[in-house]
């Protein structure tokens, strides 16, 4: 069964739909102007066309859905309460992982397949939080008589992402181990492009802890992006939701971005002309996009690990998180370290670029400490009956 060929969604007829093309059925079917379901998610899917990122994602967790509809002989109107548990369970453990998942393909390559692996709680939670918003739109526009996911007991909280504390991280000793891996000097006699390889990984990690930034963030970053007002300097950054915003920027990382314009033979600091991209390719000159950049993370994450398993030392639980992580384990890593140092929670929420405190909060383990520290006055007694 490996050899299944799908088709995915893709919005690449958004020309002809946004032209205003009606199907036969659509005067039958409501608002909603669509011939099939896929049409359909798609309608939906170009209310999101304004924003890119959030259009790429959306499309990634209606492509699943579609898709395993489609192999269940479903419908989007025949689907039912039950169907959602079963998709849920689905979303967890794709099977037959043959057909269901596999490596980074482009998305018509004959062996792309919807996932790399089964999808964590949180990304479970996630992905329903988004397709019950798809077919809440669908029921208003007339395409589905009715909306299973209104029928989930208690939806704010099994939905609510924010309420649970970030796990997805690496705790300081473990981040330390990391950092000082990737700092390890490097021969002199070594080939450029291997000294080159190593100076963008050390800027790629050091950027990715010092300011939290998101993956696309990162890929789009500019050199004047950092600029110097009043005497300090900033990072200007549109995050998500295409939301301006500016950092303050450490001097570490001023440090670190002085290092990697060396290694790209450019002056220390960048000038407000410089509209050029801060993390490159080979050539020094072309930007990375952010497949590349995950991809990158990954292979260092997969290399660290595999080192660390063939040593001596005893770091099998650092191995585990290693083997699991993915680049956004970065911006919670230094979101919690901030929180650690100390950092404001007001000020904590400007850096993370959230709207609400309460999201923010999640990264707050000093109680979590405190808890256990009160817990362990209470235990048993020492002196047996």
């Amino acid at each position: 069964m490996g050899d299944k060929t799908f088709a995915p969604l893709e919005v690449s007829n958004e020309q002809a739909l946004m032209a205003g093309e009606r199907g036969a059925g659509t005067e039958e079917s409501g608002l909603v102007e669509a011939n099939n379901d896929r049409e359909a998610v798609l309608q939906w899917l170009l209310e999101y066309r304004q924003s890119p990122k959030t259009l790429r994602h959306y499309r990634k967790e209606a492509e699943r859905f579609v898709l395993w509809l489609e192999a269940q002989a479903l419908t989007l109107n025949s689907l039912k309460r039950s169907h959602i548990d079963a998709f849920d369970r689905f979303l967890e453990d794709p099977q037959p992982a043959s057909v269901w998942v596999g490596p980074t393909r482009p998305r018509h390559h004959p062996t792309w397949r919807p996932f790399r692996g089964g999808l964590s709680p949180a990304s479970r939670r996630q992905a329903l939080v988004i397709l019950q918003s798809l077919m809440s739109w669908l029921q208003q526009g007339g395409w589905v008589r009715h909306n299973p996911f209104s029928l989930i007991r208690d939806r704010a909280r099994r939905f609510n992402n924010s309420a649970r504390p970030v796990e997805r991280y690496f705790e300081r000793d473990q981040w330390a181990q990391i950092w000082a891996r990737l700092n390890r000097p490097h021969a002199e006699q070594g080939a450029s492009r291997e000294r080159f390889e190593a100076q963008r990984l050390r800027f790629m990690f050091g950027f990715a802890y010092l300011l939290a930034p998101r993956i696309s963030e990162m890929s789009q970053a500019r050199m004047n992006d950092f600029f110097l007002h009043e005497g300090q300097w900033w990072w200007q950054v549109v995050g998500k939701g295409d939301k301006w915003a500016r950092l303050p920027v450490p001097a570490d990382m001023m440090a670190l971005l002085g290092q990697w314009r060396e290694a790209l033979e450019l002056p220390p600091e960048p000038g407000p002309m410089e509209d050029a991209p801060v993390l490159r390719a080979l050539d020094g000159k072309r930007g990375l996009s952010d497949n590349q950049l995950y991809r990158l993370f990954k292979q260092t994450y997969a290399a660290l690990a595999d080192e660390l398993d063939a040593s001596t030392s005893d770091e099998q639980r650092l191995v585990q998180r290693l083997r699991a992580a993915t680049p956004h384990w970065l911006r919670h890593t230094s979101l919690t370290h901030q929180a650690q140092a100390g950092i404001e929670l007001r000020y904590l929420a400007l850096n993370a670029r959230h709207a609400r405190l309460e999201t923010t909060a999640r990264y707050l383990h000093a109680e979590s400490d405190e808890w256990q520290q009160q817990q362990s006055r209470h235990g048993l007694a020492t002196d047996a009956p």
